[in-house]
């Protein structure tokens, strides 16, 4: 070989090089997720997928890649993200935050795998068939930020025994939190329920508007995505009209709530991210039984607690699994 045809060959072999790495990276199993929130107020929840997959033996960028769609809090695009996401052929959805995003998952696809994270009953909700068999092409974990209803009305009644109207606010749009009001009736213990709504930060100011008039001793605020990724507003507006409050989650009290009491949420999407690395394994969803939470955490911001006037009992928290100084 001479030394222009040996040139020419390198040469070759450079234009090759890339091609072939950008085919190997095309062949990637894709996780498409779907999640109501968005990129920057999601990150830790991602990681927690990304550790379940890891857990797994898959990790972005060498043997899976990960696509993402963003609601950024308007359910109602679930539709045309879930299609987008089956359009572009992954592998498997998960939609780690949202039972309701798997709905949409679930009416656009019979045949990628979806792996869900819900609030809800699952079987209630129409994802699985049951439990221990979901059938079809879904299945996930079930965290129970509905059904803790009474825990929490339990707890909030432990910290503020005088209170006898609850104010409880949930998001209309979220079709998770909407029997959230019939649980609390149900779980009142002679005290009232003022019912709030608040699809967005305005709403939200007018619903603590409202509160300032009807005044109520306590605050309910329901579970979901978009209350949480409005947690300081939340939670600076309950300090401003001097309101006991309970959350679902941790990022709560982290951000100044007064205390939550739920599912280890990272901990549960980390299970969607497990689950969803056995699929890739080649696993069946109707084979796979609907993983229960079984980590549930209670976490009190002392300081809001002072600040608000109150005495945690001594029963309460020795029961936190956190208290916030």
């Amino acid at each position: 070989m001479n030394r222009r045809e040996f040139i020419f060959v390198l040469g070759g072999a450079a234009v090759a090089w890339p091609l072939a790495v950008r085919a190997q990276q095309r062949a990637l199993p894709v996780v498409g997720f779907l999640d109501a929130g968005s990129a920057g107020e999601r990150r830790q929840q991602v990681a927690a997928v990304r550790k379940g997959l890891a857990e797994g033996g898959y990790q972005e960028g060498q043997n899976v890649a990960l696509e993402f769609r963003w609601a950024e809090g308007q359910y109602g695009r679930f539709a045309e993200l879930a299609a987008d996401l089956v359009r572009r052929g992954v592998t498997v959805i998960v939609t780690p935050g949202s039972g309701t995003a798997a709905l949409a998952a679930k009416a656009a696809t019979a045949t990628i795998p979806i792996v869900f994270g819900a609030a809800s009953d699952p079987v209630k909700e129409g994802l699985v068939a049951s439990l221990n068999r979901p059938g079809g092409n879904v299945t996930g974990v079930s965290f129970f930020s509905v059904e803790l209803v009474a825990k929490r009305m339990q707890v909030l009644r432990e910290l503020v025994p005088t209170a006898k109207r609850i104010a409880v606010l949930v998001n209309p749009t979220d079709p998770e939190g909407s029997q959230i009001p019939r649980d609390l009736e149900a779980a009142a213990n002679g005290q009232r329920i003022l019912v709030l709504e608040a699809a967005t930060g305005r709403d939200i100011d007018a619903a603590f508007a409202t509160m300032a008039l009807e005044k109520p001793d306590a605050l309910f605020v329901g579970p979901g995505t978009f209350f949480n990724t409005r947690r300081v507003q939340l939670a600076v507006l309950a300090a401003r009209h001097a309101l006991p409050a309970i959350y679902s989650v941790r990022a709560y009290p982290e951000a100044g709530g007064l205390m939550s009491y739920g599912t280890d949420i990272f901990d549960a999407f980390r299970q969607v991210g497990v689950y969803a690395a056995r699929i890739l394994k080649g696993a069946k969803p109707a084979d796979m039984p609907v993983l229960q939470s079984t980590k549930f955490e209670l976490v009190i911001n002392l300081n809001t607690a002072r600040a608000l006037g109150l005495t945690v009992p001594a029963g309460l928290l020795a029961l936190a699994d956190e208290v916030i100084e």
